[in-house]
This record gives structure tokens, sequence and C-alpha cells, in this order.
């Protein structure tokens, strides 16, 4: 056993650090890509939370219950402002279920796909991305899921450019569900009838 008088103390020496320590190891484009791929993931979660915004404010209830449901509401708007992306995907599958206008076939499809995205979406915000590139530019990511599973794929630019691209797909894909049915997507100028109609000014 080490005695502590026989121990010395150091600190880091930050003035020589690498310019930009972490993110050193990688090209610009590589770390231009991972931020779009984010962004374009929070582009999703807020998509998520306007189309379970779109499903429940347009189902309609029994006279009776329409109380009630009001109640229900507002927190599950609150709740689709603050989820994390896999409970947004499970409120939307349970509002677009629940709304009898739903249009949507390929529902489970879809969940699945938003699923798959928002595991890889762990990874890449929440992995450390310091090691060395290897030399075909591929690096791994020190990430471990709530299964202990180890993930072990390196991920190179090609493979976050068509992450970014296809998680803007599915972000459509939500999209299309609510315009679908005739509705304007909620924050958009497109096409179709509002869902609330814009208060007038006096």
């Amino acid at each position: 056993m080490i005695g502590k008088d026989s121990m010395s103390s150091f600190q880091i020496d930050i003035e020589r650090l690498p310019f930009q320590f972490p993110t050193h190891l990688h090209p610009p484009a590589f770390w231009e890509a991972l931020g779009r791929v984010v962004a374009t993931f929070g582009f999703l979660e807020e998509t998520l939370g306007k189309a379970i915004f779109s499903f429940t404010a347009t189902r309609p209830y029994p006279d009776t219950e329409i109380q009630a449901a009001y109640e229900k509401w507002l927190p599950t708007l609150q709740r689709a402002l603050s989820d994390p992306l896999g409970g947004l995907i499970d409120s939307f599958g349970k509002a677009v279920r629940e709304n009898p206008n739903a249009t949507i076939s390929d529902l489970e499809e879809l969940l699945d796909d938003l699923r798959k995205a928002s595991a890889m979406r762990n990874v890449l915000c929440h992995g450390s991305w310091n090691r060395r590139p290897d030399d075909h530019g591929r690096s791994l990511p020190l990430f471990v899921n709530k299964n202990n599973e180890i993930f072990e794929t390196p991920i190179d630019l090609g493979f976050l450019i068509q992450m970014q691209e296809g998680t803007t797909q599915l972000a459509c894909a939500v999209v299309n569900t609510v315009t679908h049915m005739g509705f304007q997507f909620p924050g958009s100028n497109g096409p179709g009838n509002p869902i609330l109609e814009p208060q007038r000014r006096i």
C-alpha cells in the first residue's frame, strides 16, 4: 500500500494543451457534420412535439369527455416540450393511434425507424470522441447504453452526412402524418387548414 507521505500531486498544464483540445484530433469537416446531425435531431424532437400537439388537438371527443380531455391536454403538451426523443416517439405513436382521423398507413414502420434513429442519436450526442481517427478517417466513440452494451462501429464523415439526411427524412415523414389529414403543420406556412386560428390584434 502506498503511504500518503510518498505521494506527489500533479496538475494539468492547461497552457500546453493542443489548440481546441479535446476536439483537436478530428478535422473541422467531421465536427461540422456531427454538429449538423445533433441539430437535426433537435429539429426532429421539435417536429414530434408539434405533431403530438396536432393529433391531440384534432382528436374528436364526446361532449361528456371534453372537460376531462382538456385537463389532461396541458400536461401532455408540457411533456412534448421536455421529453427526450424516446419519450416523444412513444407519445407520438399514442397520439396517432388515439386519433380516428389519422390517415397514416405505416405507423409501426415509422415508429420503428424513429426508434432506430433515437438509438444512434444517443451515441452521437452522448459518446466521447477523444480517440484518434484511424487511417480511413473513422472514429470510434466511447458509448455504453443502459443495457451495458458497448458501441463498436467506427463512424466516418460519410456516415454522419447520411445520418443527417436520414434524420431530415424522418422529420418530414412526421410532418406528413399531419398534413396528409389536411391540416397545416404548426409553425409552418404550408398548405392545409390551421389547427389554431391566429388571434387578431386590435
